[in-house]
């Protein structure tokens, strides 16, 4: 049973990450404003590690600079509260489905951005190289079907739970879809430049649980300035015993809290690539309950695109995986014999 833990753990993480998405939806449909939703998601995110903050590495962390404070700002403002407001707005506009399909887009932006700030290489004379770029052109491919082709309509159940209206994606403008699928993509950059950016920070500031609450904080001031900025009206910050009470507390709890452990823990037990390896979980559990719970009619063009995704992100990982058993096969050849 031991050996088939983190296969269990990388599941539960990809259904906590689907159910996040929906939940989101399911707010956003019933009313909640998503500048709001940021916030409240963030302050309560704050308010839950704040503790383990303190009992864990409180003593141990190392003193704060104002210039590792000023990163660690720009940071929280750039891949959390920029990338969770506009994954929003884009969720507004398009479907669950779309968004668990563009996150399949995060591991290769993530490498396209390591790449051009030199964390990383890409030798196209080599076969890891070759499968490297098919999976950022396939990945391409994939973000480009999704946002302008929609084709035959596959409706597979009619039920639905947390939804009022089914989510017909034939009745969104193109206009607004692609509007959507730009937004989802771009609030996947801003993702993918935080996870890059994030580990030279690390570098100044090692403690990692204070640095995530510390993100989590700013992030929750950051989002506050913003959502006053454009909703004035208390009434739309009130909350009740609904359907967006109920996520914002998962978001904030169970995705912040629970997640965050889960991922080291599996990262520790079996590394990223792994972890990345797992992404598409999200994908086809989100699409087979955005049908159930939330009524959603699925577009042959989302299928087709998150194949692509899923094909990219596999072909991008193998490269990765391919290149360091290389690199580490090298290694091993240049240590002298005892």
């Amino acid at each position: 049973m031991k050996g088939k833990k983190p296969y269990v753990v990388v599941f539960m993480i990809q259904t906590i990450c689907a159910a996040m998405v929906l939940l989101s939806k399911a707010a956003f449909d019933h009313g909640m404003n998503n500048f709001i939703f940021v916030f409240y998601r963030q302050a309560l995110a704050t308010l839950f590690l704040i503790p383990f903050a303190f009992i864990f590495e409180w003593k141990l962390a190392p003193p704060l600079s104002f210039r590792t404070f000023c990163k660690i700002f720009l940071l929280s403002f750039c891949g959390i509260t920029l990338a969770m407001e506009i994954n929003g707005i884009g969720l507004i506009y398009t479907s669950p489905t779309l968004a668990s399909a563009t996150t399949n887009c995060l591991p290769v932006i993530t490498f396209f951005l390591a790449l051009i700030l030199r964390v990383e290489s890409l030798k196209i004379k080599t076969q890891a190289g070759i499968a490297k770029l098919i999976g950022i052109v396939a990945c391409l491919g994939g973000a480009s079907t999704l946002a302008f082709y929609k084709g035959p309509h596959l409706k597979l159940l009619s039920h639905h739970i947390l939804g009022y209206n089914k989510h017909d994606q034939s009745h969104i403008p193109s206009g607004t879809w692609i509007k959507g699928c730009f937004l989802m993509l771009l609030s996947n950059i801003f993702w993918g430049l935080w996870m890059v950016l994030q580990a030279f920070v690390l570098k100044d500031y090692p403690s990692k649980l204070i640095f995530t609450t510390l993100q989590c904080f700013l992030s929750s001031i950051q989002s506050l300035v913003i959502a006053l900025a454009i909703e004035w009206d208390i009434e739309r910050w009130k909350l009740s015993w609904n359907i967006n009470l109920l996520a914002i507390a998962y978001c904030g709890i169970i995705v912040t809290g629970v997640t965050y452990y889960l991922i080291t823990w599996v990262i520790e037990k079996k590394g990223p690539v792994f972890l990345a390896m797992s992404t598409p979980l999200a994908l086809i559990i989100t699409i087979i309950f955005s049908v159930i719970l939330l009524g959603d009619i699925i577009s042959l063009g989302s299928v087709l695109g998150g194949i692509l995704l899923v094909v990219g992100l596999y072909s991008v990982m193998w490269g990765k995986s391919r290149e360091q058993q290389t690199t580490q096969v090298s290694q091993d050849l240049e240590q002298p014999s005892i």
